[in-house]
């Protein structure tokens, strides 16, 4: 799965042995084996998403994978207010400005 150019892999598309898993309210399972981490994640009716691939284990999370997707999507839109609230202002000046009109 693709989010803003980025790949999101989740559930029989993690292709590692092992990974540090995050149970769904949070807490730290541990690094357990990827087959492990799957099984958990199916009978709890979710997804196994990894959240950061680049750790080693990567670090994966057993959660909702269209409610992540929506708190990215969230967190992208609330980061593009923060970058619009830099708008420059514009003055123009002509000959008929008088001295104290500004």
């Amino acid at each position: 799965m693709y989010h803003d150019n980025r790949r999101i892999r989740i559930n029989r598309f993690i292709n590692v042995a092992q990974v540090r898993l995050i149970s769904n309210d949070g807490t730290m399972v541990g690094v357990k084996p990827i087959l492990e981490a799957q099984t958990l994640a199916r009978t709890a009716g979710l997804d196994l998403v990894e959240i950061a691939p680049m750790a080693n284990p990567p670090v994966c999370k057993i959660m909702d994978f269209s409610k992540y997707l929506y708190e990215l999507d969230k967190q992208s839109r609330e980061n593009r207010k923060k970058q619009k609230a830099g708008v420059l202002k514009e003055i123009r000046f002509n000959p008929r400005i008088a001295k104290h009109d500004l």
